[in-house]
């Protein structure tokens, strides 16, 4: 098939197609013959977009379209409407929704592997991993395929980013293996081979891996470069939209022969894919700028749950004089108000539990939101920090301390989740020096290093540095 960002005249097209004024006795466009694939990624609690996705599927199939909606992973965590459950109100919108397939982001295996399978239970829709494995053996579905009214068969399978291995909780997905590097590679290949000999006209995979420098070696592009054979790679785990994915690979939004598309974060987008004629179409619509009315049904389910979470969490029970700067670009590129306030709060925290510590540190991608002035509440904080940590206490020498602020500031000034936020420690980064790699820590996507070039340690709990 032919594959193509989506041309100017049927963007414009298919966005007027939205606009169709609730009540409307018939359809604005005759779209029989088409197959659209709707897809959202990384909507990390932004619930109100359910509605819309949810009558933008149903307006499509009224013009006669066959319609797909997909998730590419990262929808069950981020805010209290869907973490305070564990996940379970966001399946509960999307199986309202109806969501036809989704792949697990890391952020899927925050409250657990356990968990998952629990939710993958209550979804009325498969959640497909090919390279996520428990025992040895695949823990989810692989991949499902769909049959369009005309007898084109799609075929869609999922992939979830390695990094899950030491970006969730260890004790939380024992036994959790993800594929990696050459490995995932082989895995995506097989998928694709197995796909094309059960007769799919279109592979899909719904890929949660992204395209940050830091994922460099496991990124959807590092794969797309290695793998044939995918017509449409929907990806997730970076939160970009067309346009950073079109810095990355050119204008063209493609890898060698398969589009890349994702839609950003919290619902900005909804991503639009036209298969008509042989041709295969993609682009994002800002969801601002959708018109249709939004489906009733999940609009209610998300106020109901939007509500229950404001009467819990909504109380103010503290202040701050000053903006507190939890924003993503920041936080994993160098220490924040807000990254010095958790760690002092975590010396503050385990002198109340009756333990004097020197230090502490916290990285800067678990710091998912900045708090405004003046008030703070027990939803901005779930907010800000929505992964269920808990205080843990370690004695480490000050060269285990080195090591690990030199591993985690390894590509600094350039973004890292693993950026270290301090209190009790002054360090200093030299980003003019190389980081020397050394081995791949076990079970991390992460590389010790051979030896100390970067970082230096002044002082550790207000004392001289001592190895």
């Amino acid at each position: 098939m032919k594959k193509k960002v989506l041309s100017l005249f049927l963007v414009l097209a298919m966005m007027f197609s939205l606009c169709i004024t609730a009540g409307a006795e018939e359809p604005a466009e005759d779209l029989s013959g088409s197959i659209i694939i709707l897809h959202t990624n990384d909507v990390h609690g932004a619930i109100d977009g359910y509605a819309k996705a949810a009558s933008l599927k149903k307006t499509y199939e009224e013009m006669g379209a066959y319609v797909l909606l997909m998730d590419a992973g990262d929808f069950t965590q981020g805010d209290p409407t869907v973490s305070t459950s564990e996940g379970a109100t966001a399946v509960e919108l999307m199986n309202l929704a109806d969501y036809d397939v989704a792949a697990p982001g890391n952020h899927e295996f925050d409250y657990g592997y356990a968990n998952l399978k629990d939710l993958a239970d209550e979804a009325d829709f498969p959640i497909v991993a090919a390279n996520v494995l428990y025992g040895g053996k695949t823990a989810f579905n692989d991949n499902v395929t769909f049959t369009a009214p005309d007898g084109t068969k799609i075929g869609v399978f999922g992939l979830d980013t390695p990094e899950t291995a030491t970006k969730a909780h260890p004790a939380k997905i024992q036994g959790v293996t993800f594929l990696a590097d050459d490995k995932l590679f082989a895995c995506a290949q097989e998928q694709v081979d197995e796909l094309e000999a059960e007769g799919c006209d279109v592979i899909v995979c719904l890929g949660h891996l992204g395209i940050d420098d830091e994922s460099t070696g496991n990124r959807s592009i590092d794969l797309l470069e290695e793998v044939d054979g995918i017509d449409l790679f929907i990806d997730g785990h970076s939160h970009s939209d067309l346009e950073a994915i079109a810095g990355a690979v050119g204008e063209s939004c493609m890898v060698n022969d398969t589009i890349l598309t994702s839609t950003g974060t919290k619902y900005e987008n909804i991503g639009l894919v036209v298969i008509a004629d042989g041709v295969i179409e993609a682009t994002t619509i800002p969801t601002a700028d959708i018109t249709v009315e939004p489906d009733a049904d999940v609009a209610m389910l998300a106020a109901n749950t939007q509500k229950a979470v404001d009467d819990e969490y909504g109380a103010v029970f503290a202040q701050t004089e000053v903006d507190l700067d939890g924003e993503k670009a920041n936080v994993r590129t160098g220490e924040t108000n807000l990254g010095d306030l958790i760690t002092d709060a975590l010396v503050w925290g385990a002198a109340e539990a009756g333990t004097k510590v020197y230090a502490a540190v916290t990285n800067g991608g678990g710091i998912r939101a900045s708090i405004a002035k003046v008030n703070i509440t027990k939803k901005d904080i779930n907010t800000v920090l929505p992964f269920g940590n808990t205080l843990s206490i370690v004695k480490v020498t000050g060269a285990e301390l080195l090591e690990a602020l030199e591993a985690s500031t390894y590509c600094t000034p350039e973004s890292i989740g693993g950026f270290p936020h301090v209190s009790g420690i002054e360090f200093t980064v030299d980003t003019s020096k190389a980081y020397d790699q050394g081995e791949q820590y076990p079970g991390s996507t992460y590389y010790g290093p051979k030896s100390i070039q970067r970082v230096s340690i002044q002082t550790v709990g207000g004392k001289a540095f001592d190895p």
